[in-house]
């Protein structure tokens, strides 16, 4: 804090404090209510648009004592980023302390909270047959609840949100405005007799039942082995019972979904531990207020007590628990957990409202529990998982977005970067903050550019902005990168892989230099090829390239990434001829007819035909090659498979990846996994063996490669280092090497934190 005042009153003392952060609908009026009681203080508090205005009254040293405690007793969820204060001339007819309404006379930058799950006192209530809330689906308070996703504008009130048309009862009426009640000025607050209320729907739309009713057909059809569409916090999500192997296969069937593993919902951590074994820390994370999915290792009885379609062939399972009153009622009348699927068509955001179901996924689902509370924000569920105990935020979604850094300077102008075009977010960076927003998606179809532009307009509408300096990838067809063009103001491009390693540095709000490792899928690079193996001296102005993989070639592009068998023909191509990869007898090219090989590798004799230095290419072709995958299935399964061999390893091979004239030798590694692939049979042994060697290889040549460079922290970023082998045996060995890393909190490593990498260059450039 800092005191502008040129005196002190030794009677009387009069400050005003402008607090910043999330200050708003976290119960943070009632807690400044009940300290200025505690402290004799009088004065007020209110809400404005830029957070919380406060004036506390009182003897001077009860008023120090008081604004000593104030940073040390916040609200659960309440997160002070910034307090002014000013000393004020003492009002001597002031008598009490009170809380005014709502000031909307300035410019929005009060942060928005994030949804919350519903809190133990909430949960007690509505098992409760006393609590007028009891068995009531949207009971909240102040502690707990939907933020994000109910609001339309600034300061966070109820004229602002989806609760809008809901005339509070007089009980309500009376805790809302009760500033020692939990439950005061909680916006959603409601009950029974003045709330949202459930409607169970046929797939068809047609009415099937109300309130309780609805409820309790909903885990009858369940329980019967139906699909239904249950309207959560963020969306809808497609739910049936996840020991139920028909029930499972028909929801894969009708969703067009047969590989990807599906999350689970469960009752408690009890039930958890039926499916999952996990450390203590993991156990606390699945708890945590955030409620996110988290991907855990199976249990030994996992398979047998879940279906099989739940999670084939793979050793994690995503586990989450009930996180709104409705869960927990759910779970009150089953004994079954759960699969809890984001409800949308493949590669579209979450759907949030029941028309949109019946329209897009009517042969989807048999019911649809509905409500009358609108999703204003549709915001999916979070997906994480903790590798060596660090937090590794896969899908930045509920609980943690939209995530807000606070910046000590403030920015001359707004700033909103677009981010990359597969798993995008944006970012907004003004006053003093940067604000990265829930993760929208895959930016392929019409449904998800649609989103995409509703998130800018909501973001910019909240805080009534406009962006003077729009920020984009180098990729010129990004869906993302042409919006960027048409905003027809001044356009900023940041090159992928730096974007990377700048989103890491901001999370850190770091500007120096960095050894920055950058391993992805693909990335447009300034050369014109597909980058995706880097390592990059960075800092906040610019970057040198200083290692990346020998280039390999890609043949059919995009075909490739779907056919990765052509990446395996690829790397050989640049050892071998045809006819000496015939002879090695390769059991992945078994069932590929000669004259398809001839084709492709005519293909790749092409001049045109694209290279690429990426990382995760890389691993796709040494699964296939150890015979794990033969396509890619759903994305990161490549990884998935190879981690989970490696973890079996008794003997890991031992592998160089060579660093020469600034090239990491690709060719030289693969050739060695090859000599023995081609040696002996491929056993569970020689397959754990390999995939292990392969990524110690890469994780000490990244170690190799930061100890020349030993003065700088390094940043480990990219899709492919979410892979928890690799990230594990990089964490081993750079701490053993003594090395600093640059860590990204909550941010994930892959392209949702492209928009903050973009952001953090603009506002130093």
């Amino acid at each position: 804090m800092q005191d502008t005042s040129p005196n002190h009153n030794t009677e009387l003392k009069r400050v005003r404090l402008i607090v910043n952060g999330i200050v708003q609908g976290v119960g943070f009026r009632p807690f400044i209510y009940r300290l200025a009681c505690e402290f004799n203080l009088t004065g007020f508090v209110l809400n404005n648009p830029q957070g919380v205005i406060v004036e506390f009254q009182g003897q001077t040293e009860a008023l120090d004592s008081c604004l000593q405690a104030l940073p040390l007793q916040l609200p659960p969820l309440a997160r002070v980023d910034h307090i002014e204060q000013q000393c004020l001339a003492v009002i001597d007819t002031e008598t009490d302390f009170s809380i005014h309404a709502s000031s909307h006379s300035q410019q929005a930058i009060a942060v928005i909270s994030t949804d919350k799950s519903c809190c133990q006192d909430c949960v007690n209530d509505i098992n409760h047959p006393q609590s007028r809330f009891f068995g009531y689906p949207f009971t909240n308070c102040t502690n707990c609840g939907p933020r994000y996703t109910i609001i339309n504008s600034l300061p966070y009130d109820r004229p602002a949100t989806a609760m809008a048309d809901f005339m509070m009862c007089s009980e309500c009426q009376a805790a809302y405005d009760n500033p020692l009640d939990r439950r005061y000025h909680a916006q959603p607050i409601s009950c029974p007799n003045c709330g949202p209320q459930l409607r169970l729907l046929t797939a068809t739309g047609e009415l099937v039942a109300n309130k309780e009713a609805a409820l309790s057909q909903t885990v009858n059809a369940i329980k019967q082995g139906k699909i239904v569409a249950i309207k959560g916090l963020g969306g809808f999500h497609l739910v049936c019972d996840a020991s139920n192997n028909q029930a499972v296969a028909l929801l894969r069937q009708r969703k067009h979904r047969p590989h990807k593993p599906l999350a689970i919902m469960v009752a408690d951590v009890k039930q958890a531990k039926q499916y999952a074994q996990a450390t203590d820390n993991e156990w606390k994370l699945l708890a945590s207020q955030e409620r996110p999915i988290v991907l855990l290792n199976k249990s030994n009885q996992c398979d047998t007590l879940l279906s099989e379609h739940v999670a084939p062939n793979i050793n994690k399972i995503g586990i989450f628990l009930p996180y709104t009153p409705l869960h927990q009622l759910l779970f009150n009348q089953l004994d079954c957990p759960i699969v809890a699927t984001s409800a949308n068509i493949s590669g579209e955001p979450i759907i949030a409202a029941s028309e949109q179901i019946i329209s897009k996924l009517g042969s989807v689902v048999d019911l649809i529990l509905d409500h009358n509370r609108p999703i204003i924000n549709p915001c999916d569920d979070s997906l994480v998982q903790l590798i060596d105990d660090e937090l590794l935020v896969i899908r930045l979604a509920r609980g943690y977005a939209p995530l807000t850094l606070p910046l000590v300077q403030k920015l001359p102008k707004t700033y909103l970067a677009v981010g990359a075009q597969q798993k995008n977010t944006v970012a907004l960076g003004f006053d003093k903050q940067l604000l990265i927003s829930p993760y929208i998606g895959d930016l392929f179809t019409i449904g998800s550019e649609q989103r995409f532009q509703q998130t800018i307009t909501l973001l910019q509408e909240l805080y009534q902005l406009q962006a003077e300096q729009v920020i984009s990838d180098c990729h010129p067809d990004y869906f993302s990168s042409q919006f960027a063009q048409s905003q027809g103001v001044a356009n900023q491009q940041v090159q992928h892989h730096y974007a990377h390693v700048l989103a890491v540095m901001a999370m850190q709000q770091y500007r120096d230099n960095v050894i920055g490792i950058s391993f992805d899928g693909t990335g447009l690079g300034d050369d014109g090829t597909l980058w995706g193996g880097e390592a990059l001296l960075a800092d906040v102005h610019g970057y040198q390239r200083l290692a990346h993989l020998t280039p390999f070639k890609l043949i059919g592009r995009q075909q490739a990434i779907k056919e990765p068998l052509r990446i395996v023909l690829s790397l050989l191509l640049q050892h071998y001829s045809l006819a000496e990869i015939e002879q090695l007898q390769l059991s992945c090219f078994k069932q590929v007819p000669k004259l398809k090989l001839t084709q492709l590798t005519q293909l790749w004799q092409l001049p045109q035909c694209i290279s690429s230095s990426s990382m995760g290419r890389v691993f796709d072709a040494v699964a296939v090659l150890l015979g794990l995958i033969e396509q890619n299935q759903f994305e990161g399964q490549a990884g998935m498979l190879l981690a989970q061999a490696a973890y079996q390893a008794d003997s890991p091979y031992s592998f160089e990846l060579t660093l020469v004239n600034d090239q990491w030798q690709l060719h030289r590694l693969f050739k060695q996994i090859v000599d023995i692939v081609s040696s002996q049979p491929l056993t569970d042994t020689v397959i754990a063996n390999i995939a292990a060697g392969f990524m110690q290889a890469i994780a000490h040549a990244v170690v190799t490669l930061a100890q020349q460079h030993a003065e700088l922290p390094i940043v480990l970023c990219g899709g492919v280092l979410q892979n928890e082998y690799l990230l594990s045996c990089c964490n081993q060995q750079l701490k053993q090497a003594g090395i600093n890393r640059l860590y990204q909190q909550t941010l994930p490593l892959n392209d949702s934190s492209i928009a903050l990498g973009q952001l953090w260059y603009s506002i130093h450039n």
